[in-house]
Parts: structure tokens; sequence; C-alpha cells
């Protein structure tokens, strides 16, 4: 049994339903993500992925089902929540902010660090200066561990696609969320960018090390038909299918459910060793 098996969950949903129109997105589904686990959400176009992840970060809510963290129940989940939940999370859009700079935007993923806080900001108060400055050094911190600090002062449309998607999970990740959500993190990269992708993944889930004891461990949630990179990183995959849970498990076991084979993976997958 893994270690992951003997701890208690840090994201739970529980018979979740959401229909919209009279059409059922998801029907009775259960999951949990686990501390320091990289879990993985796939299914093919229409299975109700990304409903299960507007459901986690509170951008669609519920008709019937409940969320949890850290065994406590979160009725009402809204996505202004999730920072003070230690919750974080990247959308398919990129969602930066054109017009400002790589490092303003990753500062804004920061602000809830800083004990006074936009609103003093804006009014120019004097308990905002250090905050500021404490807000761009941790930013810029996280601009180096992700390898794009040279692009700080540039604006994200001048930028590379893959440079773009690595300034959304640095503004994701620099508020250091111990749960951090992932919706198709991978597309629109190369294969080489993938694979970096999926290193930085990994390494989100490792422990504190004794180079950096205070970097906590994240747990993953990730949504993504690039099932290469499903495979690589998880520690567990869920499978949907028409908004219903049909298998989970490890990577090996998905790959030798009868059920999935014939359903998403097909040989790609199956012969994918």
């Amino acid at each position: 049994m893994s270690s992951l098996d003997t701890m208690d969950p840090v994201l739970t949903m529980k018979d979740v339903e959401v229909s919209f129109g009279g059409i059922v997105a998801l029907s009775g589904v259960s999951l949990d993500v686990r501390p320091g686990e990289v879990l993985g959400v796939i299914g093919p176009n229409g299975a109700g992925k990304t409903t299960l992840f507007n459901v986690a970060c509170g951008l669609v809510r519920p008709q019937s089902g409940t969320l949890g963290r850290h065994g406590k129940t979160l009725p009402g989940l809204r996505p202004h929540d999730l920072p003070r939940l230690g919750m974080s999370r990247t959308l398919q859009g990129l969602g930066l902010f054109d017009r400002m700079t790589v490092l303003d935007n990753v500062m804004i993923g920061a602000d809830r660090t800083a004990r006074t806080g936009l609103l003093a900001g804006l009014l120019g108060l004097p308990s905002s200066a250090s905050d500021d400055a404490a807000v761009r050094s941790i930013a810029m911190a996280m601009l180096q561990r992700l390898r794009i600090a040279d692009h700080a002062h540039r604006l994200p449309p001048s930028l590379p696609y893959a440079v773009r998607k690595r300034v959304a999970l640095a503004r994701a990740l620099v508020s250091e969320p111990t749960l951090l959500l992932l919706d198709e993190p991978a597309s629109g990269l190369s294969s080489d960018e993938m694979s970096e992708l999926g290193d930085e993944i990994r390494s989100l889930a490792k422990p504190p090390t004794d180079t950096d004891p205070e970097r906590p461990a994240t747990s993953v949630m990730l949504v993504e038909h690039h099932m290469d990179l499903v495979m690589s990183v998880c520690d567990r995959i869920y499978v949907l299918d028409f908004g219903k849970v049909i298998a989970q498990g490890t990577p090996d076991q998905i790959r030798e459910d009868p059920a999935v084979l014939a359903a998403y993976l097909g040989n790609e997958v199956a012969h994918d060793n």
C-alpha cells in the first residue's frame, strides 16, 4: 500500500450531480485528492472533465453532492475562496493581462500574501510600499524557479506561447498553494515542452528538501487529454464517460482496464510502453 493511501484527502467530491438545461454533465461523481499526489482526470470531449474542474474551483455549483477540503465541507464554494483555502488554478485560456508585464501578472497571484492588499496599494498608503516590495520579490523568485525571469519586464503578447503558459503557471504557484488545479496545461505545447511541464508537475508533489525546507508539497489535480503526459506524471487517474466515473486506479491499472481501452485509449496507450 502506498503512503498516499493512508493520508486524509486534501480535496473530496462526494456524489456530485450537475445538469445544464436537463442535460446531465456529472452523475454521482466521487473522487479524492491525497497529500503530495498528482491526480489525473481523463475522458473524451463531452465526458464532463471541464465541468468537474469547474466544480472543484467554484465556477459551477452542483445541484447535489458535497465538496470537502481537509475533511471540512465547502458549501457554496466560489473562485474568490480559493486563496484562503490554499488552492490555486490555471485555466485552458491563459487569462494573462496583455498590457501588464510578466512580473506584474505574477504579482497578482501573490497579492494575498500582502498584509495591506490591493486597496491600500491603490490608495497609495505608506504601508503598501513594503508589501509591494515583498510581493515583487516573491513573484520574481517564482519566475526564476520556472526559468522565465529574463522575460519579467516583457508583455505577454511578445512571448512564445509556451513561455506564456509558464507565466500562467507561475501566477498560480506564487501563492504557494497546497492544492493546484490544472485544466489542460499541455494544450498547444510541443513534445519537449510537454516533457518539461511534466517534470515541473512532478516536482511540485515532492516533499520539502534540505535545500528548500520551506517549500510545501503541492497536491495536483490535472484535467488533461494528452495521455502521454497523464500516464507519466499521475499517481492515480479517474476516467469519466458521459459524466460518470467508469474507472480509477494507477496508470498501469488504467492502461489494462478493458472499459477504458475500449472507450478512450485504444491502441495508443495500450502500446505506449
